[in-house]
């Protein structure tokens, strides 16, 4: 039993505040990104440290209390929360330090990658994130992390190089491809099954200034365009990335007001070599086929990290599904074409993100992500600000999603699944599943780590 005292002393040993339920600033501290999850902690320890981090995991595994661990990002699917258990917050960890020389940057375990951009591109670098700023460095990079320059340098796990965790026992360890080789085998990949990173160090690469921007094409064009992407990405130059997407153009600048509010057929791109290359690069595009808009130019890279940040702000709901994908057949696309045409929101969107180039130079075994040979990672996602809606744009996804799924490879990019269920998370690592039961039973064989895409240690 928990008693105020033993909760007071918790309290006084961490740097870091606990809310409880009743506190001023307890909703807000409960909230998270996607306003369709709405649940109650018993306990909020919005850490300061190391330390409240480890004193929090031992205080948890005591006290048998469930335990969620919250970054300083989305989880759409609400597994950075939880109801009646106590909520590890690392938002207030935010130190980032970049060495130059040796082309790497140190990432605490609250920041965003925003907030990594902003320090990287100071010294004209990057790593592999997402497409959203306003994204978590844990939560993106533990699933795997795709995004911008997937084809130019592989996967953010494909740029991890080490990462500091606090175990289920409240040891804090050091896992690299030298040290708890294991462990890092399955953090780049299995989520946050295995402990708490505090902090991750990645790779970086000397990028800075891109080519990169959407063109967009008329949605009744959306099978031809689809047709041609699936050839045309596949034997582009690994410096040009574009993912696919069926979206509505949004109401602002710099967007054209004729096209505003539209429904299109658009692929948003992204070149990171040499600028004066760019023109040959996208000259296929401009060939194409005429376009509505192609809004392709020279900007620095936080720029189009950043660019969606402003539609997608916290607090919308969210409903999400995804597949991975080996091929885009006729069959797929004309179900395609069916759905985008009756998109429930302006929000509401579907993507799809080449995993190629450089991403497939690293064996399916190499590290827990298990999709090396698929082509694209396919997200359907149904968002609005308006909670009325949420019937709609969950009955949406779900119906997309059930008509293309016959068309996937089985399994899903796990930062993109909602609580689908044990078999999608099998299907999801394929044959390193069994692997990553041996890692769990290894490093948290009480499975005190499940408020995730859970690997059973049993």
């Amino acid at each position: 039993m928990l008693t105020s005292d033993t909760l007071a002393q918790f309290a006084a040993s961490l740097r870091g505040r606990v809310v409880q339920a009743g506190e001023a600033g307890y909703d807000d501290s409960r909230r998270v990104y996607n306003a369709m999850i709405d649940r109650f902690p018993k306990f909020i320890v919005q850490c300061r440290d190391v330390a409240d981090v480890i004193r929090s995991v031992d205080f948890a595994r005591e006290h048998s209390l469930l335990l969620a661990v919250r970054g300083g990002g989305h989880n759409g699917g609400g597994l950075g929360t939880c109801d009646d258990g106590l909520v590890i917050d690392l938002s207030g960890l935010k130190g980032i330090r970049v060495d130059a020389q040796a082309r790497s940057v140190r990432v605490e375990g609250g920041c965003t990658w925003g907030d990594v951009d902003h320090a990287t591109h100071a010294f004209g670098m990057a790593t592999p994130s997402g497409i959203i700023g306003s994204t978590g460095v844990g939560g993106l990079t533990l699933g795997g992390g795709l995004g911008h320059l997937t084809r130019k340098c592989g996967l953010t796990v494909d740029n991890l190089l080490q990462a500091d965790v606090v175990l289920a026992d409240g040891r804090l360890v050091s896992a690299s491809a030298d040290e708890n080789a294991d462990l890092f085998w399955g953090l780049r990949g299995g989520g946050g099954n295995f402990g708490v990173v505090t902090s991750f160090l990645f790779r970086l690469h000397p990028i800075s200034t891109v080519v990169a921007g959407p063109t967009f094409w008329p949605l009744e064009k959306a099978g031809e365009v689809m047709r041609w992407y699936r050839d045309f990405i596949v034997a582009a130059p690994e410096d040009l990335n574009g993912f696919l997407a069926f979206l509505t153009v949004p109401p602002v600048d710099p967007y054209p007001a004729e096209l505003r509010g539209q429904a299109v057929c658009g692929v948003v791109w992204c070149y990171t070599g040499p600028l004066e290359g760019a023109d040959a690069a996208f000259e296929p595009v401009r060939a194409f086929s005429e376009p509505l808009l192609h809004g392709v130019q020279p900007m620095p890279l936080p720029a189009l990290q950043g660019a969606f940040d402003a539609l997608y702000p916290p607090g919308h709901q969210w409903y999400w599904r995804a597949d991975f994908v080996n091929e885009l057949s006729d069959a797929a696309i004309k179900a395609h074409e069916g759905f985008a045409a009756r998109m429930p929101t302006m929000q509401s969107t579907m993507h799809l993100y080449p995993i190629d180039g450089a991403a497939h130079r690293v064996a399916p075994a190499d590290t827990a992500f298990a999709y090396r040979d698929a082509r694209w990672a396919e997200v359907i996602v149904g968002v609005s600000p308006d909670a009325q809606e949420r019937a709609a744009i969950t009955d949406w996804t779900k119906r997309y999603w059930e008509a293309l799924h016959p068309h996937s490879a089985g399994g899903a990019y796990v930062n993109m699944m909602m609580d689908e269920g044990e078999e999608r998370i099998r299907a999801s690592y394929r044959g390193n599943y069994a692997r990553l039961v041996e890692v769990k039973r290894r490093y948290d064989p009480d499975n005190l780590f499940r408020v995730n895409q859970n690997i059973r240690p049993r």
